[in-house]
């Protein structure tokens, strides 16, 4: 069985910080996806969303990322709660990460390096007459290496002290891994559901497109999407093997000024079934399908040469998945 969460001056130098937002959505933003048998999905804790496929200026740059998640309910592969069990699941985390520009040009776009290292505490029971427990220590970390190009023109913004708007088309395409290292019991997963490592390691190729308009509201109109196909190995402690998983992370948003506000959402699924022991889970293959739908502000700080953002999400579909609701809260800073 598994128990899925799917779940950061003047006019010339606001226009180098600019890309510091994009990249800050890049950084704090897949969804943590955390299975009883362990599965993780590559990514930003708390998931990508706005500006994803810019990125910005070289440069070193850093932040952290709080994430809290509460999961009433795990339901099967109808969306219905498994019958003899009441499923209750808490995952609060810290997440320091850095993104590293250097200054190099490929193919007329910049490469970038970005990690992060999330550290917390998921707590949680199958049956109202287990204990609650609690899990802590070190998750997995995640590393991913990317390419980004913006063929668009940056254009100021009608507010005084704000990033200019980076109107037209810029896409990346990147690689990453999660890496199985963090605090993992076999017992604690099996059992109670709990863990904050996954035992599994992720090997997770990605793309992604933002798209800046002219203003339908405000003073931009941003689409943005990021998809990574995960793919994963055995659960070396349980022989579980879990089937590729697809996650695209997506916002609509309006930009004025300093501010960012819009309509951001993950939508994930398997297209084929786990198996352990090489023999297909009973009884559909555990098949997960998850769409989390919400909201996210960012608010820049060109000043300070900061950026922070808030998101909250909430399950509207889930198959073989908790329903959750979660928020993210994250700043990321230039600092050199």
């Amino acid at each position: 069985m598994q128990r899925r969460w799917t779940a950061a001056s003047g006019r010339r130098r606001r226009l180098r910080l600019t890309p510091l937002l994009i990249a800050t959505t890049f950084i704090l933003g897949a969804p943590r996806a955390s299975a009883i048998e362990g599965t993780t999905a590559a990514g930003p804790v708390g998931g990508s969303d706005v500006r994803v496929a810019l990125l910005p200026p070289p440069g070193f740059y850093g932040g952290i990322s709080f994430f809290a998640g509460n999961a009433p309910r795990l339901v099967d592969g109808n969306g219905h709660d498994f019958p003899g069990l009441t499923p209750h699941f808490t995952l609060k985390a810290a997440a320091p990460f850095f993104l590293y520009v250097p200054d190099v040009k490929v193919f007329g776009g910049s490469i970038g390096v970005f990690g992060v290292a999330p550290y917390g505490a998921e707590c949680g029971r199958f049956l109202a007459t287990q204990p609650w427990a609690c899990a802590w220590g070190a998750g997995d970390p995640y590393v991913e290496i990317g390419w980004w190009r913006y063929f668009g023109t940056p254009r100021p913004s009608r507010v005084p002290g704000s990033f200019p708007i980076l109107e037209g088309l810029a896409v990346s395409a990147g690689i990453g891994a999660v890496f199985p290292v963090g605090q993992y019991k076999v017992a604690q997963v099996t059992q109670q559901g709990i863990g904050v490592g996954n035992n599994i390691f992720d090997i997770a190729p990605s793309a992604a497109v933002t798209y800046t308009t002219p203003p339908i509201f405000a003073e931009a109109t941003e689409i943005s999407a990021k998809v990574y196909w995960n793919m994963y190995g055995i659960n070396s402690a349980t022989q579980y093997q879990t089937a590729d998983f697809i996650t695209v992370n997506f916002a609509v948003t309006e930009r004025y000024g300093r501010y960012q506000l819009g309509v951001a959402g993950t939508y994930a699924f398997q297209f084929d079934d786990d198996k352990q022991f090489g023999v297909k889970v009973p009884p559909d293959g555990r098949r997960s399908e998850v769409l989390l739908l919400g909201g996210v502000f960012v608010y820049d700080m060109p000043e300070y040469m900061m950026s922070a953002k808030i998101k909250a999400v909430t399950s509207v579909i889930a198959a073989n998945a908790v329903r959750s609701q979660t928020m993210t809260i994250a700043l990321i800073r230039k600092l050199d």
